[in-house]
């Protein structure tokens, strides 16, 4: 690649950041860092009106817990600054002037209710409204009135805003990494507003203005903003500068019918679709950090919702998918949701981790049980239980006849309880009582040379066990389970068993 890599991620603080924002994050990242190039987080809040308090630290809480941290931002190694588009506001007018001056932009004073009429006239008559060469200069613009009187207007402080003049009857051919060539008739476009008189750019020409001075090289954006491509390949033009290269993302689909994923998809089918908890007024919104992913599972799953590798390959750590990510290989359909087998990354990445570090995360939901426990034997416990679960929050329901004997038994298991099964027991508590060395092997030993020396059939006797400690026929290796409650606690749950069941 000729030229340096530059990539940005430019959120609004409109609320907390959608885990397609995040994608859009994380391919941007990953593409900056696959280049040896620089990737940094801009701040796009011109629009003032939708500004939410919050936000913009939520937005880089959640980068910096994703792994994912932009290389120059708002306090960290600004080469551009300032990262905030409301700190930048005084450099756009003079952008807007420079395209009043060269005769690609002009002001336009219509009013709310002007605009109104001429779109309900339209639709009077079947037809759409649209502000571009077919009605500029009939509306209340300055292609139509004189210099002084349009400046006359400004001094007097009459509203307006600065429209692009987009080309009257040109095709556009541009070209996507993702999508290839893509055309475009001007003829069908609209003229953007690009400035508006409380000296506050639009997204448009802010975002152009930005990307320019900001050395951009290559746009990586939802594939939302594809219809805007063609008013910012012109607004380049229009300024004389090269124009970075575009690629548009897939939109990331609902899990069950047609559409982007939303918000209310989450709720309704209780996933979260945002990286961290968001709180509002409107109430919490669940993120996947609470509901105990890891970060390191989510950047995963999200990696591979449009793109992979040409290989069945699923599991990646961050540093193998820099390695193997290539925007040519991003799909141009829509990539589909799918939360159960998010569940299954955050397993896969769950048994990876080391047993030390997930007893620590277990504990405190131990405490808040009233129990306290060896940290040994808790690493112990949490070996036997994970292969089993998503999350260390399943820790308690896999484990936690470790902690509580039973006080019900399963009732189709209780079936495997038969008219000789109390008398079976009991002997399997004469022969516990005899083992000194009550470790899992040992115990396991003794117990099956006595079923074998009484010729006595293994289901006869393990099931009731299992049983009698569990309460279910559940959980890991039964000796495993003895070793860890002890021989005290085996005896008593086997005799409770005897009398309950």
């Amino acid at each position: 690649m000729s030229k340096q890599v530059r990539v940005r991620f430019a959120p609004s603080p409109t609320g907390p950041l959608h885990i397609g924002g995040v994608r859009t994050a994380l391919f941007n990242y990953l593409f900056a860092k696959k280049n040896s190039g620089t990737f940094y987080l801009r701040i796009e809040d011109t629009d003032q009106n939708r500004f939410v308090p919050g936000a913009e630290a939520y937005i880089m809480e959640a980068l910096e817990w994703l792994g994912i941290a932009p290389d120059e931002t708002i306090g960290k190694n600004e080469k551009f600054a300032p990262y905030r588009q409301s700190e930048r506001k005084h450099l756009y007018k003079e952008y807007a002037d420079q395209l009043i001056n060269s005769n690609w932009a002009y002001y336009a004073f219509d009013t709310a209710e002007a605009l109104d009429a001429y779109r309900k006239a339209d639709e009077e008559q079947g037809k759409t409204f649209i502000y571009n060469h077919t009605n500029r200069e009939k509306l209340d613009t300055s292609l139509v009135i004189s210099q002084d009187e349009t400046a006359r207007r400004i001094a007097a402080g009459e509203h307006y805003v600065i429209r692009f003049k987009t080309p009257v009857d040109e095709t556009l051919h541009l070209h996507d990494i993702i999508r290839g060539d893509v055309k475009f008739e001007t003829r069908l476009l609209d003229d953007k507003v690009l400035f508006k008189s409380d000296g506050m750019p639009t997204y448009h020409l802010a975002n152009i203005v930005d990307d320019h001075l900001m050395e951009t090289s290559h746009v990586i954006r939802g594939e939302e903003w594809l219809p805007s491509m063609p008013l910012h390949v012109l607004l380049y033009r229009a300024f004389g500068w090269e124009a970075p290269e575009f690629a548009h993302l897939p939109l990331i689909l609902k899990p069950i019918g047609n559409g982007k994923l939303s918000k209310r998809d989450g709720d309704k089918l209780g996933f979260p679709v945002f990286p961290l908890e968001w709180k509002s007024e409107e109430g919490i919104s669940s993120g996947y950090r609470e509901k105990g992913f890891f970060p390191e599972a989510v950047i995963n799953f999200l990696a591979l919702l449009g793109w992979n590798d040409g290989t069945d390959k699923e599991l990646y750590t961050l540093e193998e998918l820099v390695d193997a990510f290539d925007l040519s290989r991003v799909h141009k359909a829509g990539a589909k949701f799918d939360p159960e087998k998010n569940k299954w990354f955050n397993h896969q990445y769950l048994i990876k981790q080391n047993n030390e570090d997930l007893a620590k995360s277990f504990a405190p939901i131990l405490e808040s049980k009233g129990f306290t426990i060896d940290k040994n034997q808790l690493t112990k416990i949490v070996s036997l239980i994970k292969e089993r679960a998503h999350f260390v929050s399943e820790f308690w329901d896999l484990s936690d006849f470790f902690f509580v004997a039973p006080t019900a038994y399963d009732e189709k298991a209780s079936k495997n309880w038969k008219a000789e099964t109390p008398a079976l027991m009991q002997e399997l508590i004469s022969v516990l009582e005899e083992i000194t060395d009550f470790t899992s092997v040992n115990i396991e030993t003794l117990v099956k040379d006595w079923m074998t020396k009484n010729e006595i059939g293994m289901g006869k006797v393990m099931q009731p066990f299992r049983l009698s400690l569990v309460g279910a026929l559940k959980g890991p290796h039964l000796f495993d389970i003895v070793e860890l409650i002890g021989k005290e606690e085996t005896i008593k749950r086997l005799q409770k068993a005897i009398e309950t069941l």
